[in-house]
């Protein structure tokens, strides 16, 4: 039986979340900052995705195993630490701009960085694009 995955979009209101969740001024200038560059990058609404994330566009995948569900395209989370981007970067391409992001750390499933200013906006956008085309290109969806 296929699982359903828990992070789901949901009816919470983007700018309310912000101003509950994230503590820091700082931060939530940058949070708005990026909400923008998103929503200009991708073409899509943010929407919040589970507790914390906020995402934009949407489309369903179905693995080999059963798993299948819907996602955002891309996205981020204003967590207290650190901010949590989630982009793809699968192609050669992307890692050779992961070389010129600017300050951040990589993990399995996403890129975490302290700050906007840390980060060559120029790249994040080629990855943000570079997301999008990935994602259209290797699921079976109309992107949404």
């Amino acid at each position: 039986m296929a699982s359903k995955n828990k992070t789901a979009e949901t009816e919470i209101d983007v700018d309310d979340f912000i101003h509950s969740f994230v503590e820091s001024e700082q931060k939530k200038q940058d949070s708005f900052q990026l909400i923008e560059l998103m929503k200009k990058w991708s073409g899509f609404e943010p929407k919040i995705w589970g507790p914390t994330m906020i995402g934009f566009g949407s489309y369903h995948y179905k693995y080999e195993s059963g798993h299948e569900g819907d996602a955002m395209i891309i996205g981020f989370s204003p967590r207290k630490a650190q901010f949590s981007l989630y982009v793809a970067a699968p192609e050669e391409e992307d890692k050779k701009l992961l070389e010129s992001l600017g300050r951040f750390k990589m993990a399995k499933a996403c890129i975490y960085f302290k700050k906007l200013s840390d980060l060559n906006l120029d790249i994040l956008e080629k990855l943000c694009q570079s997301t999008i085309k990935y994602i259209r290109e290797h699921n079976e969806c109309v992107c949404r």
